[in-house]
């Protein structure tokens, strides 16, 4: 009994020790996080003045990255990472990669980062080193959120510094900061001076605007939610967004989650025949 507490202080002391660099490497990193536009590309337009700038080889917007990592039903230590890249003008899938990892650090709110963030960058330094570097991102969408977060610092923000790239966090739930709340946005997205709107930002209790709650389709009231990760305004996010989506999620979201599950499937199948 006596060497059950002992492992259990050890594993408690380790854990607090875990959360302490956790931390001070979010803090770290948080000094160069980067919340306006900072990107060479343009967004693709329809005007003739802005078509006309394509014509004179003024660099666009074309391919957006989605990443997503998903985990084993049978085994929550084994996991798969994806990358998917589309071409914004067909949101067609140009490139994707895909990798099977066994994880060892915990889940723990606040630190997703921690756990998913080392996947997803090495899938990034892979496709360098490949012939498809030509469709390395310009943009990457991350299946997480970015400073919509409980210390304004989640996976799509952490993803973006360390992979120098501009990034757009899309999470699927609603952490509850600054007195945001599920309830609370359900009912600006019901009143009725919000009622054409398609999505409605999304302020706390200190004025500070974490990001945007979007409806895909106009009758819609379960939102995903858009939050800077990096490089990125979110008035920008919020266009890019716009013109990823098909369904509830943007495209690249939505292959990269689908792309990972059916891999992570197919590979388990295939070890247990």
């Amino acid at each position: 009994m006596e060497k059950l507490f002992e492992t259990e202080a050890e594993e408690a002391s380790s854990s607090s020790q875990d959360h302490k660099r956790w931390i001070e490497a979010q803090d770290t990193l948080r000094t160069r996080l980067i919340t306006k536009d900072d990107f060479a590309w343009k967004l693709p337009k329809t005007t003739s003045r802005e078509k006309a700038e394509e014509l004179e080889e003024v660099e666009m917007l074309r391919y957006v990255g989605g990443v997503d990592v998903s985990f084993s039903k049978e085994d929550p230590t084994v996991a798969c990472g994806t990358l998917v890249v589309l071409d914004i003008q067909n949101l067609q899938v140009v490139y994707e990669d895909f990798a099977i990892v066994t994880i060892a650090v915990p889940y723990v709110p606040g630190f997703l980062a921690f756990r998913e963030a080392p996947i997803l960058l090495e899938l990034l330094q892979r496709m360098k080193k490949k012939d498809a570097s030509p469709f390395y991102p310009q943009l990457l969408m991350v299946d997480g959120n970015g400073i919509l977060h409980p210390r304004g610092f989640g996976l799509a923000c952490h993803l973006g510094v360390l992979a120098d790239l501009p990034t757009i966090g899309i999470g699927k739930n609603l952490h509850h900061v600054d007195g945001l709340t599920y309830s609370r946005v359900r009912q600006l997205l019901e009143a009725k001076e919000n009622s054409t709107r398609d999505f409605i930002t999304l302020t706390g209790c200190s004025g500070h605007i974490w990001g945007a709650a979007m409806r895909s389709t106009q009758d819609s009231l379960k939102p995903m939610f858009i939050s800077v990760g990096h490089r990125v305004s979110l008035y920008t996010a919020i266009i890019i967004v716009k013109m990823t989506c098909k369904y509830r999620v943007p495209e690249p979201i939505r292959q990269a989650d689908i792309r990972s599950r059916e891999y992570l499937q197919k590979r388990q199948k295939g070890a247990s025949e």
